[in-house]
């Protein structure tokens, strides 16, 4: 009997799509099994340190993988980087980046030699020092900003200084006194919390790794009203992501609430029935459901209904009438069945049948120990 080994991308994911780099940002490339898909177009995109893309023409036609280090072009020089997408989905990636003109799309040079890792690696490990100093140079200017990464180019002649700053900052000073500490090309470049965040990474509130650190490059302003229509306290400390801004994941089921609580009836609106007055209490969007409380600002007897019976009394009271009670009457019926079977039987019950099989084991034997001893 013959088995066989199933190989490809037919079935599940497919190992070309997956790639072999572990960069941040990581585009599964779902049309990677598609014959000629590389040939399709010479646009490449590469991804250099932490969430920072770009995208490159292969004019001299390399046989480019995901996953490869490659060099490209730069000004001045080159910098080193690696593939994370070719073919058709590179035209879309561009496309969604809004590129203003052909001249952002640069070329890629070669496959990268051990003399430029070797640079690269030199390059690299003068960064971390490199964005102390910087720090300490942008304190003694008195500048009101935050250098928070500094990014060396491949070949070591350009370095990109990533700053935070609330407000507008003069900083012609601190690029000329950046020059002479460092002997190299400076580029200072303004980011937000939120892109800062999604550079460093870390893990979120809900356990898993921040969305900006590993799908998401377009941040879309977050408001709190994304959390009142999902009926979220407004606590700051709940609210804010590794960030300190509101989490983005607020935005991500907002839609669904908002179609979702146009069936829900206002808050102002009183329930009437013929033994109380009800307040709306707290509400579950999704679920339709609505507890209502006999008091206005705190829980008094507590009684949960469905949006539909909500409607449902609205329109007894716009009639000028009053429903017995808040609940239909089939609920009613089946609580109040339910409660008469729950204070019928007693807790204790089984312990007392418990109690007549002893009784009636040791009058057995008191029965038996007589005609034992007449024998």
């Amino acid at each position: 009997m013959k088995f066989e080994i199933w190989h490809g991308c037919q079935r599940g994911l497919c190992r070309k799509g997956i790639g072999r780099q572990d960069k941040q940002l990581n585009t599964y490339d779902y049309l990677a099994d598609v014959p000629d898909n590389n040939e399709s177009t010479d646009l490449v995109e590469v991804q250099f340190k932490n969430t920072r893309k770009g995208y490159y023409h292969n004019i001299n036609n390399l046989d480019l993988k995901k996953g490869d280090i490659v060099a490209v072009e730069a000004s001045p020089g080159h910098d080193i980087g690696v593939v994370t997408l070719t073919g058709q989905l590179v035209k879309l990636q561009v496309k969604k980046a809004n590129l203003k003109s052909e001249d952002d799309i640069k070329r890629i040079y070669r496959i990268a030699k051990p003399v430029d890792m070797e640079k690269y690696q030199e390059a690299k490990a003068r960064e971390h020092e490199t964005m102390i100093r910087s720090r300490e140079i942008a304190k003694g200017l008195g500048l009101d900003m935050k250098i928070g990464d500094v990014e060396f180019q491949g070949d070591g002649n350009k370095a990109i200084f990533y700053y935070i700053a609330d407000e507008r900052v003069d900083f012609r000073q601190l690029i000329k006194d950046l020059a002479a500490a460092f002997h190299v090309k400076i580029e200072m470049k303004q980011i937000g919390a939120r892109q800062e965040a999604g550079r460093i990474g870390g893990t979120g509130p809900c356990g898993r790794e921040l969305c900006c650190a590993t799908w998401m490059k377009n941040f879309v302003s977050v408001s709190t009203n994304a959390a009142r229509f999902q009926d979220i306290s407004l606590n700051p400390q709940k609210l804010a992501g590794m960030c300190a801004k509101l989490k983005c994941c607020l935005n991500y089921e907002v839609d669904n609430y908002i179609e979702a609580g146009k069936q829900i009836p206002g808050k102002d609106i009183i329930l009437q029935t013929q033994d109380n007055d009800y307040y709306l209490f707290k509400s579950d969007i999704l679920a339709g459901l609505l507890t209502y409380s006999t008091d206005k600002r705190m829980a008094a007897n507590l009684e949960t209904i469905s949006v539909k019976r909500a409607n449902e009394i609205i329109a007894i009271n716009k009639s000028g009438e009053k429903p017995l009670s808040l609940t239909s009457e089939q609920q009613a019926n089946g609580n109040n069945n339910s409660k008469d079977l729950l204070e019928s039987e007693s807790i204790t019950r089984f312990d007392k049948s418990k109690k007549k099989k002893k009784k009636n084991n040791r009058n057995n034997q008191r029965r038996r120990q007589p005609r034992e001893n007449k024998e």
